[in-house]
């Protein structure tokens, strides 16, 4: 009864940051008339209705997919590496969407953005997390320790990160604006289509994500344990990898690199539902996950004003935090 209760919170609490992320910006639409304009309804201000479906709903319904897949690959990544601070970018998906989106602006592929379009980064990014992604299950195959994969994961991560350094130092000042701009992550880019495409695959991720929540249980305790129930551990293993980056690869192609999230909001939905068990965790985390990116792009919006932070910073005030108290609560 009582994470049911939570549950019903955390349900309202999103609502209300909804509404809230949509009236609140650069103009100031009162919530009635955004109730109104939402109904279908003809409103005070035509500018309002144009304001709130060409500008402001996608980037909302982008912080939702992206809190929701975020927080469930973060969980996925601590379940799967039995580590607190293990995060969704601990395979590399991020270092490898952030060297194909380097590899075009810094290295003469600026043509193919006049021929792609609004998806040139998109499609580039998605190469390069599809990359990573297919070398780490080539590891996976080879390698039967955990920690041995999640160490792999990290120095793949570097290893691009150091690719893309070199990049940046080689290129113009142009097109390093461009990869700082891209770095710091954003929900404004994203476009009704872009939308779209976002919501089948992170729809997907999340989706198969809930049909792995007792093997997920069981590999809490360890994968002996898991073996002895079983539970056929090389193909969970691919199956959490594959949705993993199927959530974070995805979420890095479309709106770029967004911290913390991915890291702290697990916790937090421990914290508060004071369970391992994810038929209840996983639920709750995602819900955890779209109330904290709501509050953070509502923040990022800087109300009244025509300025907007990087997305990227305001979850990293938010997560960084949460993360150095979990730590120094398992040291002592």
């Amino acid at each position: 009864m009582k994470n049911r209760i939570y549950l019903f919170i955390l349900a309202l609490l999103t609502i209300i940051l909804l509404l809230a992320d949509i009236a609140i910006g650069s103009v100031w639409i009162p919530l009635d008339e955004v109730i109104v304009i939402l109904s279908g309804n003809e409103p005070t201000k035509l500018a309002w209705q144009t304001i709130i479906w060409d500008f402001r709903m996608p980037r909302v319904l982008s912080a939702i997919l992206v809190g929701g897949a975020l927080a469930v690959s973060g969980l996925l990544m601590q379940t799967l590496f039995r580590n607190p601070i293990a995060g969704p970018y601990v395979l590399g998906i991020s270092s490898g969407a952030s060297l194909g989106v380097a590899i075009l602006l810094m290295s003469g592929g600026l043509s193919l953005m006049s021929g792609f379009g609004q998806w040139a980064m998109v499609i580039v990014a998605a190469l390069g997390s599809g990359l990573v992604l297919l070398l780490m299950m080539l590891i996976a195959w080879r390698v039967r320790d955990i920690v041995t994969l999640l160490i792999v994961g990290l120095m793949l991560g570097s290893a691009t990160s150091a690719i893309v350094t070199i990049l940046e130092y080689f290129s113009g000042l142009q097109q390093l604006k461009m990869f700082v701009l891209w770095s710091f992550g954003s929900l404004n880019r994203i476009t009704w289509d872009e939308f779209y495409v976002l919501f089948l695959i992170v729809g997907l991720g999340l989706f198969g994500s809930f049909f792995i929540t007792k093997p997920l249980n069981a590999l809490l305790i360890g994968e002996e344990y898991a073996k002895s129930m079983g539970l056929q551990i090389m193909p969970i293993r691919f199956f959490i990898i594959g949705i993993t980056a199927l959530l974070a690869g995805s979420v890095t192609a479309f709106c770029g690199p967004i911290a913390f999230i991915g890291i702290a909001t697990p916790h937090l939905a421990r914290m508060l539902f004071q369970t391992q068990n994810h038929q209840i965790l996983l639920p709750a985390t995602i819900l955890f996950g779209i109330v904290i990116m709501l509050f953070c792009d509502l923040i990022a919006q800087l109300p009244g004003s025509d300025q907007n932070l990087p997305i990227n910073a305001v979850t990293s005030l938010i997560g960084a935090p949460v993360v150095i108290w979990i730590v120094v609560k398992r040291k002592y």
